[in-house]
């Protein structure tokens, strides 16, 4: 956690990451520390099982919410809707033709800790995204993935949230 980059990341994104914070601190939080109550009146803690797999528990907890302020503190919160252009940037939603099935694809240029690939949503650091970064519609692409070079070409170029 000592990175002190930027991180791109959408408004939806932010306001998602926002969410899981309050909910991890106000839901989470209060009923790990009720666990840890509640084991430790059980009586001896060295040999209560309870009690160190809740104190596990809330150490795991305190490091994801620490994870998550970090990322917020990190934020470079974009607003999609307000970008335009005939270049594909950060949250992007880019149509493309697969050239050698001839399928079509929907993506949306996401911060990492968005990506969702089976909604369309793909990281800004994937292959895919990388090999994006820049084009104009119209534009054939490689990107070299896990499964093999694709060529992709860019059909459409959209700036929606």
């Amino acid at each position: 956690m000592a990175d002190n980059s930027r991180l791109p990341m959408t408004y939806r994104g932010h306001q998602r990451l926002m969410e899981e914070l309050k909910r991890l601190k106000a839901v989470e939080r209060p009923k790990i520390v009720q666990e840890v109550e509640e084991a430790r009146d059980h009586g001896d803690l060295s040999e209560n099982a309870e009690f160190h797999a809740a104190k596990e528990r809330q150490a795991l907890l305190d490091v994801q919410i620490r994870e998550i302020e970090d990322r917020l503190a990190r934020a470079q919160v974009i607003e999609v809707a307000k970008l335009s252009g005939d270049k594909v940037v950060f949250g992007a939603t880019v149509t493309l033709a697969d050239a050698d099935t001839g399928d079509k694809v929907v993506y949306q240029i996401v911060g990492d800790h968005e990506a969702e690939p089976k909604n369309g949503k793909i990281s800004i650091s994937s292959p895919v995204a990388r090999a994006l970064i820049g084009k104009s519609e119209g534009d054939e692409v490689q990107a070299r993935t896990p499964t093999g070079v694709r060529t992709l070409e860019i059909l459409r170029l959209d700036f929606i949230d």
